[in-house]
């Protein structure tokens, strides 16, 4: 289960600590987003991740790398329908949207999965929609999968996003 960081695209972030470094690398669909939303934004990340690894005598080095495609990244996909959501938009036309951006990334196939009390109904469901190929029987395809969850006016919702991507 992922939290809502406050800042939108962030795939993944890797920790590498070494003797007298820190590297930490931050991986983000839409980088424009960080940097423009806080103009200082970098500089205070870097000052309170400083105070949060108490290290004096380690340096501390953020690094932020851009996806190539950032839509065929299920966090990303997931983060964008839950944004939806909470807009009140329609979650058919949310997951039909996000499935739309995803077969522009190249990718052989997409499921979507919500559940919860969806668009405020009494009773709980289970919605999902598929486009193209998703072998969740095998071990040789490579699937990327997320879960995530989002609160709703109505209550929360958990969102799962599975992507068949191009074997390498």
């Amino acid at each position: 289960m992922k939290k809502s960081s406050g800042v939108e695209g962030i795939a993944r972030i890797e920790i590498q600590k070494r003797i007298d470094l820190i590297q930490i690398i931050i991986y983000m669909g839409f980088p424009k987003i960080l940097i423009e939303s806080r103009p200082r934004g970098i500089e205070e990340l870097q000052m309170n991740l400083q105070k949060e690894f108490n290290s004096v005598n380690r340096k501390l080095n953020i690094a932020i790398t851009r996806i190539e495609k950032p839509y065929g990244n299920p966090n990303i996909r997931a983060e964008f329908i839950a944004g939806q959501l909470k807009n009140r938009v329609s979650f058919r036309k949310a997951m039909k949207k996000a499935i739309e951006l995803t077969e522009q990334a190249d990718t052989k196939g997409i499921q979507v999965q919500i559940a919860g009390r969806i668009d405020g109904k009494e009773i709980a469901r289970v919605e999902w929609i598929r486009e193209g190929r998703v072998p969740l029987q095998t071990i040789r395809a490579k699937i990327d999968y997320c879960s995530y969850t989002v609160r709703t006016i109505y209550g929360v919702l958990g969102i799962k996003i599975w992507i068949f991507i191009e074997g390498e």
